[in-house]
């Protein structure tokens, strides 16, 4: 079982963590403007790097949202950020 760092309540168990996406991809804007081919690209095409994959995950016991990097080859994951300290970067 993996172990993800939750910037809130530490590590814990893979099972406790949804993933929420791929950071960076936002959400067109302008509902009824947007044309279907780019609402399929927003929700159905993903990034898939080999290697270093920066995502956003949603702790299920404590509800909150943080970003993580995590290594897709090794599954080596570095502590969680609050999505607060995301814009710093």
């Amino acid at each position: 079982m993996q172990i993800f760092s939750c910037p809130f309540c530490g590590e814990r168990p893979e099972v406790e963590f949804h993933f929420g996406g791929d950071l960076g991809n936002l959400r067109p804007e302008g509902f009824q403007s947007v044309s279907a081919e780019t609402w399929s690209q927003y929700l159905y095409f993903r990034n898939n790097p080999k290697g270093v994959a920066r995502e956003f995950w949603l702790h299920l016991p404590c509800g909150e949202l943080f970003a993580l990097e995590r290594d897709t080859v090794t599954m080596q994951a570095a502590p969680g950020r609050a999505l607060s300290h995301e814009a710093d970067k």
